[in-house]
């Protein structure tokens, strides 16, 4: 290498390494100044329940929080790992590149105008190790093209495995490596990888199958939208350029997918890239695709696009001044996040980043040592747990919404026969006692005597789908198990709430109707792991159209839980 290579790499590498610095306390600083967003809090929970697998995702991010928890109890803390990784990432990016001799300048500009880097690179979910191990991958799978090396294998191997337990899309970058090269499967170190990966992946799936494939039901059941929507559709292209840059998104997508193939190196990003983008354009008429689902993706776009960039001779003279204000404008939209001004405490999912300690604290001023019941999702009763430090906030999953983690952790078990704080966002007559009114919201609140709730009780059918017409009866033979380390009774005697079970017909997300159950669904008794059999016959409402169908069970003032699979129910 000449002295002027050396010259220009050396000011390259310290062009990057400035970049870096900027990069990382742009970060931490947001990790630091912003509370909790929802999704943060639950997964910190998770880190407080460390496991195989939950409820929605593999449990990277779980040890990803709690490495950084245990360091310290703060917002920083719990986002310490995403910071670092996400420095890291944009470290093995360049070095990744060094092969192209991309340009340091536009690296930068590039890197620097993705919008969701900066979601990301401070915001703990799933996405964050997911990208991490995604950007290592491609690090050493360049190397492996060229090196069929056991050593490479295994570190693949590992590499691999945390891809798959940080976050299910992970898949696809497997997938479609495999699908831009396909004479790997001649390779035995191919096949090293494999069994490795799958072995180390081993311990999830058993989980899996231990709490009934909950993730499969969830992310290809539960999930699915009933009819199709072109909103779905029309919305994902415009969201995926946002993420790509406000300003320069489009030009980005159309460098990338237009880039020369000439090595195997790069027709693996183009797949990877192109292949999950048109995954999730087909994903999207199913239901909602959200902007972050594709995050995989931009790692192979960042660099298919500086590579297009040195193949044509560099980048045009107009991309710096656009790349700079597309900068600007997301450097001001995170500085006004920072602060708090603004639409910042109003606006869509950013409000939740504020006045949500104060809330907890309020609330625990309200409940003591008490424990608190909400039933408005898993995100405030998460942060609740998180800004109280303890897990005293359980999150009761009504009829009306998903299953979460919290139908699988023991919390529930803990509120029985016990006096709890009932937290909601609607008045309920005869017991809601406080209004709290905070810039945060207003709730309602209060004391519940004797509490009985049965959340982990599931009604087991071999009916999924149902044709019918208005008035028919269907016959359903209900398994019921009791899954608690007790016994559960469904009669009234030595409780002060009844116990009601219902089979729910809903239209979206519309209670249309409800049937109750025979009074002799309360002479059920079973033993901790007993079963039984329960017949239940179902009529048909007279409405027709499509409906989803799920059993619940309903105790006072509780609005009853999500017991059993969504049955498809078609009236003609």
């Amino acid at each position: 290498m000449t002295d002027g290579a050396l010259n220009k790499s050396s000011q390259s590498n310290k062009i990057v390494f400035y970049f870096l610095l900027f990069w990382t306390i742009l970060n931490a600083i947001q990790a630091s100044t912003l509370e909790l967003q929802g999704d943060e809090a639950y997964y910190w929970l998770y880190s407080r329940y460390l496991d195989w697998g939950y409820f929605d995702h593999p449990p990277m991010v779980a040890l990803f929080i709690r490495i950084g928890d245990s360091i310290m109890h703060n917002e920083f803390g719990l986002r310490m790992l995403t910071v670092l990784a996400s420095s890291a990432s944009v470290y093995l990016l360049w070095l990744i590149l060094k092969k192209y001799a991309v340009d340091a300048v536009a690296f930068v500009l590039v890197i620097s105008g993705i919008f969701i880097f900066h979601i990301y690179g401070f915001t703990t979910t799933p996405d964050a190790p997911l990208f991490f191990f995604t950007v290592l991958f491609y690090f050493f799978y360049q190397r492996y093209i060229n090196e069929d090396k056991l050593w490479l294998a295994l570190i693949l191997a590992l590499v691999i495995a945390g891809l798959l337990y940080s976050k299910y899309n992970g898949v696809l970058v497997i997938g479609f490596t495999l699908l831009a090269n396909l004479k790997l499967l001649k390779r035995w170190s191919f096949w090293v990888i494999v069994v490795l990966a799958l072995a180390l992946y081993a311990p999830h799936i058993v989980w899996q199958a231990q709490h009934g494939y909950p993730s499969v039901n969830y992310h290809l059941f539960e999930r699915s939208a009933d009819h199709y929507s072109f909103l779905n559709t029309f919305s994902y292209i415009p969201g995926q350029l946002l993420m790509a840059g406000p300003l320069i998104g489009w030009f980005l997508f159309c460098k990338a997918f237009t880039v020369k193939i000439k090595d195997a190196f790069i027709r693996c990003l183009l797949v990877n890239c192109l292949g999950t983008f048109i995954f999730f354009l087909i994903s999207s008429a199913r239901g909602e695709v959200q902007p972050q689902w594709t995050f995989i993706l931009f790692a192979p776009l960042v660099m298919l696009v500086l590579i297009h960039f040195k193949q044509g001779g560099g980048k045009p003279k107009w991309f710096m001044p656009l790349a700079i204000v597309n900068l600007s404008i997301i450097i001001i939209v995170r500085v006004i996040i920072i602060a708090g001004f603004g639409f910042a405490k109003t606006y869509g999912h950013l409000k939740s980043y504020y006045g949500f300690k104060e809330w907890a604290n309020v609330i625990k001023h309200k409940a003591g040592d008490a424990y608190v019941v909400m039933i408005e999702g898993f995100q405030n009763p998460s942060k609740y747990d998180y800004y109280t430090n303890s897990l005293k906030c359980f999150a009761y999953d009504t009829r009306y919404y998903r299953l979460t983690q919290f139908d699988i952790w023991p919390m529930e078990d803990s509120l029985q026969h016990k006096r709890v704080y009932y937290l909601t966002y609607y008045p309920i007559k005869g017991l809601s006692t406080d209004t709290i009114k905070l810039p945060a919201g207003i709730w309602y609140g209060g004391w519940v005597n004797d509490v009985r709730t049965y959340q982990k009780v599931k009604f087991e059918t071999s009916l999924i789908k149902i044709k019918a017409i208005a008035g028919q009866k269907i016959k359903f033979d209900l398994k019921i198990t009791n899954p608690y380390p007790y016994a559960i009774d469904f009669g009234r005697k030595g409780y002060d709430h009844e116990a009601v079970m219902d089979a729910c017909f809903f239209k979206g997300d519309t209670l249309v109707t409800t049937q109750k159950a025979p009074d002799s669904f309360t002479d059920i008794k079973l033993q901790p792991g007993d079963s039984t059999h329960y017949p239940f016959t179902l009529i048909v409402p007279p409405q027709k159209g499509n409906f989803d169908v799920i059993f619940s069970i309903r105790t006072d003032p509780f609005p009853g839980s999500k017991n059993s699979r969504i049955i498809k129910l078609m009236i003609n």
